[in-house]
């Protein structure tokens, strides 16, 4: 089986696009991107990442009023983004450059508060602790590999699921899952689809709206025996630059769908790719 990211650090390296982190061998690398810059531009369909057709009415009202948002991104090892080679081609990094694009926000910040090997429970924790000393707008909380990866208990699972929920509404944050990876080696994949189908039945009770990655790198695996590994490190487990690119676009059309628009390809751009462009769905 690949190695799970069980190696944990005594805090999260916090990332934000608005100011240099840390790259490789010391490097200083900036983590703002313009939405066109990536590693590999051709991501495979990504129809279905969404669970539920539903519209965020907070994150709504902001994209709406192109107001400030502040994100949390919490999560382990795929957030905090082991397997990308810098912390510019994270997921958060990604993904923040993918609001700025798709929705036009200019004033978005979102912060990377990942811990690599972290559990539901410690996530939870953090979760609440965050939430408690810092306004966001909305939650991104990638949860529940390890839990699958370990066999925790599933009740203990769920329950902790709602909390960080419960949280998340207390703070008045809306809050979207991120669930777990699909990867080759699952060990009793029955077991592990039982984690990601509780994310799936806390969300739906709640009315939270679920990213499904697992279903988005299932799908990858499906299409092609080649794309899958284009999208892993190579542990075979973690994403790589091109996963974590692919995700964080995918994450940006899901989200633009939950602020209640639609998005459509313009004109080919000189480079050969189609530049997003965001109109709004007609209410009723």
């Amino acid at each position: 089986m690949a190695r799970v990211d069980t190696n944990r650090v005594s805090s999260p390296r916090i990332f934000t696009a608005s100011s240099p982190s840390s790259g490789p061998l010391g490097q200083v690398t900036p983590t703002r991107l313009a939405a066109t810059e990536t590693p590999d531009s051709d991501c495979p369909t990504s129809r279905g990442l969404l669970s539920q057709r539903m519209r965020l009415q907070g994150f709504a009202r902001l994209v709406h009023g192109k107001a400030p948002m502040r994100v949390l991104a919490i999560g382990s090892s795929s957030t905090e983004g082991v397997g990308a080679s810098m912390p510019a081609r994270t997921y958060p990094a990604r993904f923040e450059a993918e609001l700025r694009g798709r929705l036009r926000l200019k004033d978005v910040r979102v912060v990377n508060a990942g811990i690599g090997g972290e559990t539901a429970e410690a996530s939870v924790d953090r979760l609440e602790a965050q939430l408690a000393k810092t306004k966001f707008d909305l939650v991104v909380w990638q949860v529940g590999t390890n839990d699958a990866v370990r066999g925790d208990d599933e009740g203990r699972f769920r329950a902790l699921l709602e909390r960080g929920l419960r949280a998340a509404r207390a703070a008045r944050a809306e809050l979207v899952f991120l669930d777990q990876q699909f990867y080759p080696t699952i060990r009793d994949p029955l077991k592990y689809e039982r984690f990601v189908q509780l994310i799936h039945t806390v969300a739906q009770e709640y009315g939270a709206p679920v990213l499904s990655r697992y279903k988005l790198m299932k799908t990858w695996g499906e299409r092609s025996p080649r794309e899958l590994p284009t999208m892993l490190a190579s542990d075979g487990f973690h994403m790589s630059d091109r996963g974590y690119h692919c995700l964080a676009s995918a994450m940006g059309g899901a989200m633009t769908e939950l602020a209640g628009e639609t998005v459509v390809p313009s004109v080919v751009s000189a480079s050969g790719g189609a530049t997003p462009t965001t109109v709004s769905l007609s209410r009723r």
